[in-house]
């Protein structure tokens, strides 16, 4: 029998409102999968099982008097930098004061308006700047595929809790590939929505919430959720009636890019070159058109990006005391120590810079209808080390295929596409137009049919 904690989110509310199982049921087993696999993982920060058993409790009396919500009684987590209301929110960093959030942010507020059971909240890196679990407050991440291995970041612990299996729904933050990136590197689907289509607080040029979960079907009920409008959010995009459930299409006819250098950084290595071409070939069979789609990011553009963003970085570290900045992770003071003595045009033209990579992404992908790529170059890499290359003059070298959809403000995901030779999750990017967030989702959901095998999960550790 299937353990509980490892349906999905439509496979639970399919039980709930056949009395099979009580969310009650499910978020014991979702427990039960915490205790066994969190002391190695360290993926969760604000653990809170019993307020999650209230919470369960509650959805199950709603499913019995014919008043469920629309996600009621699902397990899920929020990444830790998304505030709710009576927790401090760190930033993955030891240098913050610790004071309770006064309210949900708009995400938090719409799962729980949507009757999910919050368990906790997932860990992150200092100020969300890595593609890994490494900060000063949380403990180490780890991924559940590999306990040597980074999970990725900055949506570290969620991309470890959706692999290991707590519960199915889980939120990230992306403003560089932090979703994709853990999600790649854990097998999980990973969407970074169309740049406004998931309304957030704090906003930020390219900085976006989105689902990250084990199946396209679940991350398209987040979004129906979470897509709801906030007025909170200046930068959100005007209501739209999406029908978000509506997943199945024929590719057959679209034209597809395929991109296995994206001009800059780390090359892509074999075995995730040879997952990506499986995939572009399995389009093909279905009667896509696949062509190659040519490099657009430049060391120019990168190198701007970094600039700008080591600036604004060293703009909050630099005006801490000596004592708070002696707790930030030395990698992370290191690289934004850089943004120190950087010029005002400098960093202005870093700026114009990510503004050239968002006019070279949208006229690169203009003649097609998706484009498909690794999301990362390598797969995940020693849990310990900031970024594969671990060099804080070189830090952004990995994410060469997943930033420039934070500046173009272009949905893309993260699907499986399959394992490496040591057992290492591969991820497959699509990447679609402004705005077609869902179809890029119906993309994803075309791989799953196409891809014909379920994700191998990691089997949990034997409790004593």
């Amino acid at each position: 029998m299937t353990d509980l904690a490892d349906l999905s989110a439509t496979e639970l509310l399919a039980g709930y409102a056949a009395r099979t199982f009580s969310p009650v049921e499910a978020t014991e087993a979702v427990i039960a999968r915490i205790t066994a696999w969190e002391p190695q993982l360290k993926a969760l920060y604000a653990y809170e099982p019993d307020a999650a058993r209230a919470m369960a409790k509650a959805s199950e009396m709603r499913w019995l008097k014919g008043e469920a919500l629309a996600l009621d009684g699902v397990p899920g987590t929020i990444k830790e930098n998304i505030a709710t209301k009576g927790v401090p929110v760190p930033l993955g960093t030891a240098a913050r004061d610790l004071e309770p959030a006064l309210a949900d942010a708009p995400p938090a507020a719409r799962l729980r308006e949507a009757g999910c059971v919050i368990l906790a909240k997932t860990t992150m890196p200092d100020y969300g700047m890595l593609s890994s679990g490494l900060s000063s407050f949380h403990e180490l991440a780890c991924n559940p595929w590999d306990l040597t291995k980074n999970p990725g970041g900055s949506s570290a612990g969620a991309g470890a809790a959706g692999a290991a299996g707590y519960g199915p729904l889980h939120v990230g933050t992306d403003i560089g590939g932090s979703i994709r990136l853990p999600a790649g590197w854990c097998g999980l689907v990973g969407l970074k929505p169309s740049f406004g289509r998931v309304p957030i607080d704090p906003t930020y040029y390219g900085r976006v919430a989105g689902p990250m979960t084990r199946s396209v079907a679940d991350a398209a009920l987040m979004m129906r959720e979470l897509s709801r409008p906030d007025r909170r959010d200046g930068m959100s995009l005007p209501p739209q009636e999406i029908d978000w459930l509506a997943l199945e299409f024929d590719v057959k006819g679209l034209r597809l890019g395929l991109q296995l250098d994206a001009g800059v950084g780390l090359a892509v290595e074999p075995h995730t070159r040879a997952a990506i071409e499986a995939a572009a070939r399995a389009f093909a069979a279905a009667g896509a058109t696949v062509e190659p789609a040519a490099p657009f990011l430049t060391r120019e553009m990168l190198d701007g990006l970094d600039d700008f963003w080591r600036q604004r970085a060293w703009v909050d570290i630099g005006g801490l005391s000596d004592a708070r900045q002696g707790r930030v992770l030395p990698y992370i003071y290191a690289w934004a120590e850089g943004g120190r003595n950087l010029s005002g045009e400098r960093v202005y033209r870093g700026m114009s810079q990510m503004l050239a990579m968002r006019d070279a992404a949208l006229k690169a992908c203009a003649p097609f209808d998706f484009v498909l790529s690794p999301v990362s170059p390598v797969p995940a890499y020693a849990a310990e080390l900031a970024s594969p290359i671990h060099d804080p003059e070189r830090p952004f070298e990995h994410i060469a295929f997943t930033v420039s959809a934070n500046m173009s403000d272009q949905p893309a995901v993260s699907v499986h596409a399959g394992l490496t030779p040591q057992g290492l999750p591969i991820g497959l990017q699509i990447t679609g137009r402004r705005f077609d967030d869902l179809g890029v989702l119906r993309m994803a959901r075309a791989w799953e049919s196409l891809r014909g095998s379920e994700v191998p999960w990691p089997a949990p550790p034997q409790t004593p």
